[in-house]
């Protein structure tokens, strides 16, 4: 690192002769060099991991789409989205807008739930002692709202409002937009396993969390999970060709397998029954959740999740799902 520091200098100095300008450009170069050096260990030192913890929950409040409640701490945004779903004749209001647009997009927003809920329950003490407990409960309850909303049969589920080509073309507050609010759904006819499988995982991971402290509403959430998870895998199908609108700005790349598996897997936690455990061992293999290499984890590939979830349950069902193994 030294030696290539070093050539580099050597570089930019030669350059800053020939500009007329050497002594400058050679301090400044020495000052930055010193200043990568130096600031990562002092920010590493000084870190207030509660802070970010704090930041991150607030994030999702500025995010919110709907009526906003009395203790919104995010006091610059107001009410927004009042009439998603009108058009369709379902009520769509809630749900979180998906970055800085205000396109509310079923698919990450479900499993960004899904996240806030795994690490509630893998770590609820620590987020407890950092006095946002609350707060990260509110974050999961409001995102499982919209999907209670979303889910308004067995075999419909109602996975985007907004129109992400319209949306990008005008920039304005989610309070005074004019663009379309267009809502989609998936059902028997246009399927999509994808999206139904991790709303499915997200309500029954929020099932867990809520179990003690809400029991009504666990009970409710695994009622929906358990028919979003039938739904998934009955009628199976990429969502992005049921919901082309979607296809631009989150395609579903991995297919919908991964999502049938860790559905299954969540709701086997959630509920302790062994047909979803049995499903994920007969179809492992064969869905693609056995592979050695995961490269990504994230809102369309969930196979290092399901292989996490797997392990808890016990090396027997691990070795049940590794029995004939890819070797790419």
């Amino acid at each position: 690192m030294v030696i290539g520091s070093m050539k580099a200098e050597e570089r930019i100095e030669r350059s800053s002769r020939r500009s007329g300008s050497g002594i400058d450009l050679t301090c400044t170069f020495k000052l930055v060099a010193l200043l990568w050096a130096v600031l990562p260990m002092a920010a590493i030192e000084a870190f207030d991991y509660k802070d970010a913890l704090s930041k991150s929950l607030l994030y999702f409040e500025a995010q919110r789409s709907g009526h906003l409640p009395y203790n919104q701490r995010v006091a610059w945004r107001g009410h927004s989205g009042l009439t998603d779903g009108l058009q369709q004749g379902v009520d769509l209001v809630g749900g979180y807008y998906d970055a800085g647009d205000h396109v509310k997009f079923g698919l990450p927003m479900a499993f960004t739930i899904t996240m806030l809920s795994w690490s509630v329950i893998e770590y609820g003490d620590e987020i407890a002692a950092a006095g946002e407990y609350h707060h990260a409960l509110e974050a999961i309850k409001w995102g499982n709202d919209y999907f209670i909303k979303a889910h308004t049969h067995p075999y419909v589920l109602w996975v985007e409002v907004g129109d992400g080509d319209t949306d990008h073309y005008c920039w304005q507050r989610p309070e005074d937009m004019t663009t379309s609010r267009h809502a989609y759904k998936i059902d028997t006819e246009n399927p999509g396993s994808d999206v139904a499988g991790e709303t499915a995982a997200a309500m029954a991971a929020a099932s867990i969390v809520f179990q003690k402290s809400n029991p009504h509403y666990s009970h409710l959430l695994l009622h929906h999970a358990r028919q979003l998870f039938e739904f998934a895998d009955k009628y199976r199908g990429k969502y992005d060709s049921s919901v082309r609108e979607a296809k631009r700005y989150y395609p579903s790349w991995s297919g919908y397998e991964d999502e049938l598996l860790w559905a299954a897997l969540w709701l086997h936690r959630a509920t302790g029954k062994g047909a979803y455990l049995e499903y994920v061992v007969e179809n492992g293999h064969g869905f693609g959740g056995t592979g050695w290499e995961m490269a990504e984890f994230s809102w369309d590939v969930k196979y290092a999740g399901v292989q996490i979830l797997a392990t808890k349950v016990g090396t027997h069902t691990v070795l049940s799902l590794i029995s004939h193994p890819t070797f790419d």
